[in-house]
């Protein structure tokens, strides 16, 4: 062989190595999406930017997490589901759906169960949150950490609701949650379960009078282009939970798992951070935009028209159990 030819022979053969190398780190890098049901510019879109980033740093882009808004994954039951089957690996989502799925988390959307954003965190992040959170390993489910939705108001383009006789016949779209709903039933109102994808067009188009979300939701789907009066009740501390595939999760080496799981914690940090700023900027916001907003500051009337209602949410989840969460620190 003349020297020429062992030069281009050992350049091909390290070029070859190369290419090999480069096919293997590609095959290296796994993608995994997840999806929320409203817009990017908003709390779970932080949220789950954030998880995405948090994801590929800490594996040495070994993993990628692409990020769906909007619904165009499905609404969040659908992605619920479709987290559960594995036809997606990641989710966002609110509780609204969830007791379909571990109905031991119905008992966190009772009214008036959190006195604040501290104590809801708190319980969240305590061993009552993380004994929940385990009850999802059962379900094909693996939560990596619980995030947040927020405090619950009601909006609709009838009247004020200065009181809870003022809630009596309107008709509200509520989530796809039997809690919610019972509650609902409570003040009069006629709630309407529908996806979320959905509200929107069913307030534009009057199918619905009105509907109840936290702040961050009610300025991100701009529901002051439907919506005339927001009274700011307060009524349900509204969770959310980042959700995979156990079989997917399984598969994670040892330190992958926990990758994942400190990524879900620091997305849940931006989501809450997102929501701290929401709640100080949304009222005048929307405000501004035209809608006529009313401060309840005495929710003592609500909680009595629910006094019945809750009689039977003591049955169904006992009491101690009401109280464990009520009196957490």
């Amino acid at each position: 062989m003349s020297k020429n030819s062992f030069v281009v022979t050992v350049v091909m053969s390290a070029l070859g190595a190369l290419g090999i190398a480069m096919a293997g780190a590609a095959v290296a890098q796994t993608t995994m999406k997840i999806s929320i049901s409203i817009a990017q510019n908003s709390h779970q879109g932080v949220g789950i930017d954030t998880f995405a980033k948090e994801v590929e740093r800490r594996t040495g882009g070994r993993y990628k997490v692409q990020t769906f808004y909007s619904g165009a994954l499905g609404a969040e039951r659908e992605s619920i589901e479709a987290t559960q089957l594995g036809t997606q690996e990641l989710t966002l989502t609110s509780t609204g759906p969830v007791p379909n799925f571990v109905p031991e988390v119905r008992i966190l959307d009772v009214p008036f169960l959190f006195r604040d954003y501290a104590h809801a965190r708190s319980v969240l992040d305590g061993p009552i949150g993380q004994e929940m959170l385990a009850k999802f390993d059962a379900k094909g489910l693996k939560a990596l950490a619980w995030a947040e939705n927020g405090f619950r108001h009601m909006t609709n383009s009838k009247r004020a609701i200065n009181g809870p006789d003022d809630l009596k016949g309107l008709k509200m779209r509520t989530m796809e949650n039997p809690v919610h709903i019972q509650a609902y039933k409570g003040f009069g109102i006629n709630p309407t379960p529908m996806a979320f994808t959905e509200v929107f067009m069913a307030l534009q188009q009057g199918t619905v009078d009105g509907q109840e979300n936290p702040l961050s939701v009610i300025t991100a789907a701009k529901f002051e282009q439907v919506q005339k009066y927001l009274s700011l009740t307060g009524h349900v501390y509204s969770p959310a939970v980042i959700l995979m595939n156990k079989g997917k999760f399984d598969e994670l080496t040892s330190a992958d798992k926990q990758h994942f799981i400190d990524a879900a914690k620091e997305a849940a940090k931006a989501n809450r951070a997102r929501v701290d700023q929401d709640e100080k900027t949304a009222v005048a916001d929307l405000r501004a935009k035209g809608m006529q907003v009313i401060d309840v500051v005495d929710r003592s009337k609500y909680q009595a028209a629910l006094t019945p209602v809750y009689a039977e949410f003591a049955k169904q989840f006992g009491q101690a159990n009401l109280d464990r969460i009520k009196t957490a620190k």
